[in-house]
Parts: structure tokens; sequence; C-alpha cells
């Protein structure tokens, strides 16, 4: 009995080589959300990146907020350029701090809610076990919320305002509630927003028991996944890849002339001046930053060309995991069988020629 028991329990155990397995199984998406991050980060580092973006809402803010805020006596919000885009509000109210009473915003490229798509977009194409229509579908469909949603925070500045600074009129703290809402939303509250929505996502579309049998490629006709299989040349290329994006980085937070550049570009920024040289600072800065896109960008599609495969199913319908490893099952199977069917016949045959000797 006892020996029974130590046989069965070994059995269960699982290999190193299937940890292994499973531990790159599940820490795809981490990794793929630091690439996302890392490729996010380089793309918003020129101003007005998505300078398209950004107008569009910037208009829908300024057209929201005048709608809602607005009456006989002022508009609530105008519209201008910042940077040579429409993407300036200017809200107003007797009783905003200021001379002119008026609190200047912009929709900046890190603003426009792109962030959190790409974020949101990544966690539903890494859910194992949904078919690529249902992914493509749901990406579109996350995506046009995530902007609804980022209007929505975009309106609720004025009011906040201007209910503080009627409260407490012509004082620059009446604006701190604003700035609070901004910073609460930014850093965490989209974060908390996003996860609920793939957590609801996830078991809307019957995430949990798709992911159990992941190994099914039902009617998918291809899938990507992180490469399992690495040789010399695919850990030169990473290595390749990892040393651009270091250069990329170092030129940008590293190099005195860029930093220089970028901290005369800031001040011209804070303080609206237009001169040659803040036009120069823009120039070195925009050199600098186009360098370090381009390495970067170069070694972010090596590293995913590389890490990354595309797998397409058996005959069976199989992912070729499951199809390697039940044939090599099959194979150990039949070579047990064999073996023990050859031994048989060999002790029948020697038993055999003693009785007849």
């Amino acid at each position: 009995m006892t020996k029974n028991v130590k046989s069965s329990s070994s059995k269960d155990d699982l290999a190193w080589s299937e940890v292994g397995q499973l531990g790159l199984r599940y820490a795809r998406i981490p990794l793929a959300l630091l690439l996302v991050e890392a490729f996010y980060w380089f793309l918003t580092q020129p101003s007005d990146t998505l300078a398209p973006l950004q107008v569009t809402e910037a208009w829908l803010w300024n057209e929201i907020t005048n709608f809602l805020y607005s009456d006989g006596e002022y508009v609530a919000s105008t519209l201008s350029t910042h940077n040579g885009w429409q993407t300036r509000i200017d809200f107003y109210h007797p009783k905003f701090p200021g001379n002119f009473d008026t609190v200047g915003l912009y929709v900046s490229d890190e603003c426009a809610g792109v962030h959190e798509m790409i974020f949101l977009s990544t966690l539903i194409a890494m859910t194992e076990g949904v078919p690529q229509k249902v992914k493509v579908k749901s990406i579109i469909v996350m995506c046009s919320i995530i902007y609804v949603l980022n209007i929505m925070r975009l309106v609720m500045f004025y009011p906040i305002a201007r209910n503080d600074c009627i409260a407490n009129p012509n004082q620059a703290e009446c604006l701190s509630g604003m700035w609070d809402w901004h910073t609460s939303v930014y850093e965490w509250g989209f974060l908390l927003v996003l996860v609920t929505m793939w957590v609801v996502w996830f078991w809307k579309v019957g995430g949990p028991a798709r992911t159990l049998d992941a190994s099914s490629a039902g009617p998918d006709k291809w899938r990507i996944q992180l490469r399992t299989t690495w040789e010399q040349k695919h850990i030169l290329l990473i290595i390749g890849a990892i040393v651009l994006m270091i250069f990329a980085l170092q030129n940008v937070t590293s190099n005195e002339e860029a930093m220089a550049a970028k901290e005369t570009l800031d001040y011209c920024y804070f303080s609206e001046l237009v001169s040659s040289e803040c036009g120069q600072a823009q120039n070195r800065w925009d050199d600098a930053i186009g360098y370090a896109w381009s390495l970067s960008a170069l070694g972010i599609v090596v590293l995913g060309a590389t890490s990354m495969v595309i797998q397409r199913p058996d005959e069976d319908g199989n992912w070729p995991t499951k199809a390697i490893k039940n044939a090599s099952q099959d194979l150990d199977s039949k070579t047990a069988t064999t073996s023990r069917h050859k031994q048989k016949k060999s002790g029948s045959w020697k038993k055999k020629s003693h009785e007849e000797e």
C-alpha cells in the first residue's frame, strides 16, 4: 500500500520543465505590458504625437462644456491653439483667479486616452482561449468606451473648478480640487476602471472555461504565442534589441545637450514664450527624440518578432503544444507495450526450450 501511494504521488508532481512552461505561459501578459509601456513612452516623447486625436477630443470637450455650463452672460470655454494645434481650452467664470478670469488647459498626447486603450487592448489580446474575432470586436468596443470615459473626465474639470471658485472666489487655491481630480483619475482611477472592464469582459465571454481548454483551437486558424524553442541566433537578436533600446533611452535621459534643450523647452511652454531660442531648443529636442524613437522602434520590432511565433492548429484542431505532448505520450505507450510483448515472448521461448531439453 505504501509503495502504491508513493508512486501515484510522484506521477502527479510537475516536472521543472512543465513548471517553466506554465511560468512562461502566464508571464507573457506582464512581459507584453512592459513592451507596450516602453512603446508608448517613446511614442509620446515628441510633443503632440497624437495630434488628430487630441484635436477631436479638445473640440468635443469645448462643445460639451459650453452646451452644459454656458449661459446668456458668458461662454464657459473657448477653443484656441497650443503649439500649432487646436488643443487649448480656456475656461471662463467671473470667480476664477487672475486678471482675465480664465483658466488655460490643453489636451496633451498623454491625456488623449491612448495609453489606456493600448493597456486594455493588450490584456484582451493576450487572453487565452478567446477567438480572434471576439477579441477584435471587444477591442473596438472597449476603446470606444475608453474614449467616451476620457471625454467625461475632461468635462468634469469645469464644474469642479467653478463650484470651488464660487465658494472661494478669486483665489488660486480654488483650482486645487480640479487638479486633485485630474491626479487621482490619472494615477489610479483609470487603472481600476480598466481592470474592472477586463474582468467583466473575461467572465462575459466565458473566459475561465475557455482558458481551461486553451489547447483546443476551435474556429481559430492561428495564434501568436511566446517562443518556447530558443536557439543561439534568437538570444543574440534579443541582446541586440535590448542594446538598441538602452542606447535610445540613454540618448533621451543622459544626453546633456538634449536635456538642456528639454529644460529650455519646458520653460518656454510654462511662460508661453515664442523666441528663436525656444525654436532652436524644440529642434534639438525633436532630433534627440527622433533618433531615440528610431532605435527603440527597431529594437521593439526585433524583440517582438524574435520572442513571438505564429502557431497554427493541427489536423485534429489542437494547438501544436498539445499535439506534440500527445504524440510523445503515444510513442512512449507504444514503446512500453512493444517492450513488454517482447519480454513475454522471450520468457516463453526460454521456458519452452528448457522444458524440451
